[in-house]
């Protein structure tokens, strides 16, 4: 049996990271979606050219049209967007514009400075945050600190673990290591290269 990499509950967000009571629980391409909206009003099919295969946010989790549209309507029914008007186009019918609510945007704030949970969601979510940091012209300092505090006494536990592990265990054990290790050092890198 693989040992739990971390003190809390198996399955369970370290406490540090754990959503605000009564945040909604989104998908990552939820998420994204009401953080693009978050930063003008907009329309769907602007918010899916964005998350596209070649969309600045697409090349690091594309996120399909279908799944953009359902997504705003899961946003509207949490209150996290609503309606504004609408945008004639020449390429089709009108575009329905939206916006974050006040809610919307303190929802999205709150996610984008609280580092992830798991290690298994580095690739995808934390680069994610980072790009929409990006964007916004917002230093991920805060960010990449908080994640390589969560991330080190998981490392340490591991290097302490693993002498006394034999077999797969051992292996399972050496991967997860190497790949949190690695992570840190991203983390590091990502720091020293930030105004």
């Amino acid at each position: 049996m693989a040992p739990h990499l971390t003190q809390t509950q198996p399955g369970q967000p370290y406490p540090w990271t754990m959503p605000s009571p009564g945040e909604p629980s989104l998908s990552l391409s939820e998420w994204l979606v009401l953080c693009l909206i978050t930063e003008q009003a907009t329309h769907g099919n602007a918010i899916a050219a964005q998350l596209g295969h070649i969309g600045p946010l697409g090349r690091v989790w594309h996120v399909h049209k279908a799944v953009v549209y359902r997504s705003i309507d899961r946003l509207q029914q949490a209150g996290l967007i609503v309606t504004v008007g609408e945008e004639p186009s020449s390429r089709g019918p009108v575009r329905t514009m939206i916006e974050a609510t006040p809610e919307g945007r303190a929802t999205a704030r709150a996610w984008l400075t609280r580092p992830v949970a798991h290690t298994r969601d580095i690739r995808s979510e934390l680069l994610v945050k980072l790009a929409l940091l990006d964007r916004a012209g917002t230093s991920p300092a805060a960010l990449l600190q908080a994640q390589r505090t969560q991330l080190q006494p998981i490392a340490e536990a591991l290097a302490g673990r693993l002498a006394q592990a034999e077999g797969f265990d051992q292996i399972l054990l050496l991967w997860r290591y190497e790949t949190i290790s690695a992570t840190i050092r991203f983390l590091d890198a990502v720091s020293a290269v930030q105004p």
